[in-house]
């Protein structure tokens, strides 16, 4: 039997050392980074986008593409990539985004645009999870927490830096002999050519390919359930919530659930998101409030920008600069709950203590947000938000993925991420519902009030200027700045006082997942990262006595990186272990 050399940048033991993963990290930090950059910099520049397209009211539908795409195929990347590797799916998703991004640079209209964006989400879909799912294979839970803080660096980063280039790029009419805006995607290309080549050269991964139905009706049903409601969610304020389309919508969802619940039934363990997963208490208690945190979070965060915006002035970039101190906040306990975790093994308390901050933040978000609120004080609680979430994030990803076993993780991880995801789509659609259907009566007692308190406000020309901006101020906040602060302070009333109730069920919301959290079993990360799992596991298999006829590692095959089988391993017999 050949024995062939593994490759020194794959490990036999599947254990890395810590210089070996900040190599690896660097590529994959790069396709997170792209991930989280490209959402924040064109929600920012959507508007300018769309009126120099001219198609300011189809802008929502390049979000939902975006959207749908990129949120159904998260749990397809996870499943694919637990059964034949990570690696080339991973490059293969940079690539599909990276292609994306150059064709949303030459869009003509915003329809054509809308299609090149789910185009992108297709990669899209595959950046966070598999990146989360790379960290789970080289890295051991209880030592993975150390790593928290380049996580949460990347995405302050990018949440940071988005608006800010986005609102510069937004404003600038030609870079470079190109029209300003299309810079926001053709950014994403450079970037990404560099993750694509640092991925392609430090990523080494050995992987035991498993053979096993692709479950191709699931992953139809997933979609038959995801788009309609996805799609309402961002076009539900428009149509109506109970309009015909919205209910019909509604209707293909549970449709779709339904069908999809009973194929990964059938599907067993070949399932795209097996349902035995949730019968581990860990994992669907941490599922649950994945749900629950991303529809308080997303939901919650959203509106400070706009507060910033609508109710002080800020401009886009402004306003993200602004969002520091909940990133600090939220870096800051990232980077404490890592280190604790990495110490200690202790885990669980921290996404039950993160809900609670979080919930006391929104709640005094809630008590103490006006129009002419500090914004010092705003920042202070924000800061305090931040830092629950930070406490949230990273240990519930932790948790679920030490909950599965080793081979699972990618399945684990994607299920997290995807629930969440749908939740913080659900959380953004129904506060900013809740917000707009709100401001107009707000806004009216806010403009009794004030005429009240100055008669003057009272004067038909003054009547006739409030009436124009009551009429144009939800289409286009902008108008504010450009009127006398006495006209424009009513309308900032209202905007702040509908704000105010959206902190308030955001808050009741994540209360809502601290309690859920009290369920969490007690929690013991595993000592051992997936891919040292794998290598013992071909070990013992390799040593254990074999019947006549079979070679060591029974019928797989361990290939390492650069096609060349691990040291002892027949080469001769399917199905193969990959390298990744």
């Amino acid at each position: 039997m050949s024995t062939p050399k593994a490759t020194a940048s794959a490990p036999t033991d599947g254990v890395y050392t810590h210089r070996q993963i900040l190599t690896i990290l660097t590529g994959l930090l790069l396709g997170m980074f792209l991930a989280a950059l490209d959402q924040t910099i064109v929600s920012t520049a959507i508007r300018t986008i769309a009126d120099d397209l001219h198609g300011l009211s189809v802008q929502a539908w390049v979000t939902t593409a975006y959207l749908i795409t990129s949120t159904i195929t998260t749990p397809i990347y996870g499943k694919l990539g637990d059964l034949y590797g990570r690696k080339k799916l991973f490059i293969f998703a940079i690539g599909v985004f990276i292609l994306g991004s150059a064709m949303c640079s030459f869009a003509t209209s915003m329809y054509e645009l809308a299609a090149f964006r789910a185009f992108q989400g297709i990669g899209a879909g595959g950046l966070m999870t598999l990146v989360l799912a790379i960290i789970g294979d080289l890295v051991p839970p209880r030592e993975r927490a150390k790593y928290t803080g380049y996580f949460m660096a990347t995405f302050g980063t990018s949440s940071v830096l988005g608006p800010v280039v986005g609102g510069f790029l937004a404003e600038t009419n030609s870079f470079l002999g190109v029209t300003g805006w299309r810079w926001v995607f053709l950014v994403n290309v450079p970037i990404g050519i560099v993750a694509f080549f640092v991925v392609s050269a430090t990523l080494h991964l050995p992987h035991v390919r498993r053979e096993a139905r692709i479950d191709w009706w699931g992953a139809a049903a997933l979609v038959v359930a995801l788009v309609p409601l996805l799609t309402v969610a961002e076009q539900g304020r428009g149509w109506g919530w109970s309009s015909a389309t919205s209910l019909t919508c509604f209707a293909i969802t549970v449709i779709g659930i339904a069908a999809f619940v009973w194929i990964e039934h059938k599907m067993g363990d070949d399932a795209l998101i097996p349902l035995r997963i949730f019968r581990l208490r860990a994992a669907s208690v941490t599922i649950v409030a994945s749900v629950i945190v991303g529809i308080g979070m997303f939901g919650g965060i959203t509106v400070l920008p706009l507060y910033m915006q609508i109710v002080h002035g800020a401009s886009p970039m402004t306003s993200g600069l602004m969002m520091l101190p909940m990133v600090g906040g939220l870096m800051l306990a990232a980077i404490i709950s890592g280190l604790i975790t990495a110490k200690t093994g202790r885990i669980r308390g921290f996404p039950i203590l993160g809900t609670a901050l979080a919930t006391i933040g929104l709640l005094l978000l809630w008590l103490t947000v006006t129009a002419d609120t500090n914004l010092a004080i705003v920042m202070v609680f924000m800061f305090v938000t931040g830092f629950g979430l930070g406490n949230c994030m990273q240990p519930l990803t932790l948790i679920v993925q030490n909950a599965v076993p080793p081979r699972e993780i990618g399945v684990a991880t994607a299920a997290a991420t995807f629930f969440r995801q749908t939740g913080g789509t659900l959380g953004v659609a129904i506060f900013l519902s809740i917000l707009f259907s709100t401001v107009g009566d707000k806004i009216k007692d806010a403009l009794g009030e004030a005429v009240k308190a100055d008669p003057a406000l009272a004067s038909p020309a003054n009547q006739k200027l409030l009436g124009k901006v009551a009429g144009q101020v939800q289409d286009d906040s902008n108008i504010l700045a450009h009127v006398d602060p006495k006209i424009a302070h009513p309308f900032k009333v209202g905007f702040a006082d509908s704000m105010d109730l959206i902190f308030l069920c955001a808050a009741i919301v994540m209360f809502i997942g601290f309690l859920v959290l009290l369920l969490m079993p007690p929690v013991e990360l595993r000592a051992q990262s997936a891919s040292a799992a794998a290598a013992s596991e071909a070990s013992a298999g390799a040593a254990a006595p074999q019947p006549v006829g079979v070679t060591a590692g029974g019928p797989a095959r361990h290939e390492a990186t650069g096609d060349e089988p691990a040291e002892g391993v027949d080469e001769s017999l399917p199905p193969r272990h990959n390298a990744d």
